[in-house]
């Protein structure tokens, strides 16, 4: 089951009435490195009025967690995390960063202001399918690297390594469900002449 994460750190702001608003958003596996991205952007602005955040941490999108910081209860963790939970991206955690200016924005308007700069932060951030995927190693003569590494680049997959020995070696990676066609084509487009390693599988960051 293929799942929607974030690739990188991400950071945005905005201002309303006044007050400023940094969202920082973070892909994370497991709860010790949510924490521990929540704990390094809170340290980053000790400064500011509040350090607001919301996570979801495992694949499935059950281990979640949130806080309001000072805030009044309910108006910035839940929001934040049901911005993450509409837009179904797991593995990934934000911090909304809030210096107040001066106007109180009330319920409805603290609600808006931690939602929509969540929202706002999602847009811009780089998005990543994580897929089953199997890697394996193709192997090629010399004469045949050039086709290879062709076919390769026409079709989606991802290619973490080239050893050059007796003869060339291609390390890829596609999705499970690609596989018997990606190396069904790749047969048929070098005649035969190439040899596939056993695989192994495991979940990737496709691009989005």
């Amino acid at each position: 089951m293929s799942y929607i994460s974030l690739s990188g750190e991400c950071v945005t702001q905005k201002v309303i009435e006044k007050s400023r608003f940094i969202t920082t958003s973070c892909h994370v596996e497991g709860e010790e490195e949510a924490k521990a991205f929540v704990s390094r952007i809170s340290k980053k602005y000790a400064d500011a009025t509040h350090n607001c955040y919301a996570f979801i941490c495992d694949a499935a999108g059950n281990f979640l967690r949130f806080s309001d910081d000072g805030e009044p209860q309910g108006t910035a963790g839940m929001p934040m995390l049901e911005v993450l939970r509409a837009q179904k991206i797991v593995q990934a955690a934000v911090v909304v960063t809030r210096y107040f200016g001066g106007i109180k924005l009330g319920a409805g308007g603290l609600v808006r202001a931690y939602s929509g700069s969540v929202a706002q932060n999602l847009a811009e951030a780089k998005k990543v399918c994580y897929d089953r995927c199997a890697e394996g190693t193709y192997t090629v003569g010399y004469p045949l690297a050039e086709a290879c590494a062709r076919y390769f680049s026409a079709h989606d997959c991802s290619l973490s390594d080239t050893r050059y020995g007796s003869d060339v070696a291609f390390t890829v990676a596609v999705r499970a469900s690609d596989e018997a066609a990606f190396d069904a084509g790749l047969v048929n487009a070098l005649n035969g002449r190439v040899t596939i390693s056993p695989k192994r599988y495991y979940f990737f960051p496709f691009e989005i």
